[in-house]
């Protein structure tokens, strides 16, 4: 198992500006830390390196897990599960006050697996906003 030094936590915390970078949900507030996700996974030789490094929030880290393919659920094709290392989150997704909206193919068919519309996240997100702590649709990264 590799370990992740503490300098290079913090740097994929700063560059994800502190949020989970498949969902968006801020760190601060949360009882749990999150985790530090190799968007290729270790199993496929992923390396530890900050440019395969993402910041996820527990919920996205364990539903990912390996993964990195699903289906988009409106083709039933194969499409790759968004990448924070290599594309732009408002490209494939928007913001409807505390829901993700996709807006391609690789944007639903995350949204589907990591299931980030599920009635728990939508609440944490509402409360969220409630504190100014969600980012708003026009600021979404």
């Amino acid at each position: 198992m590799t370990d992740i030094s503490a300098a290079l936590r913090g740097d994929v915390v700063l560059r994800a500006d502190n949020r989970c970078e498949y969902c968006g949900l801020s760190q601060i507030g949360q009882e749990a830390t999150f985790h530090i996700d190799h968007v290729k996974p270790r199993a496929e030789n992923g390396p530890t390196h900050t440019e395969n490094l993402a910041l996820a929030c527990v919920s996205c880290s364990l539903i990912k897990g390996a993964r990195t393919h699903v289906n988009d659920p409106d083709t039933q094709q194969e499409v790759p599960l968004i990448n924070p290392r290599e594309d732009r989150w408002k490209e494939h997704f928007r913001w409807d006050a505390e829901r993700i909206i996709g807006l391609t193919a690789v944007g639903r068919a995350t949204i589907k697996a990591l299931n980030l519309n599920r009635p728990l996240i939508l609440e944490i997100r509402r409360e969220e906003m409630l504190r100014g702590r969600h980012q708003p649709p026009s600021s979404a990264a």
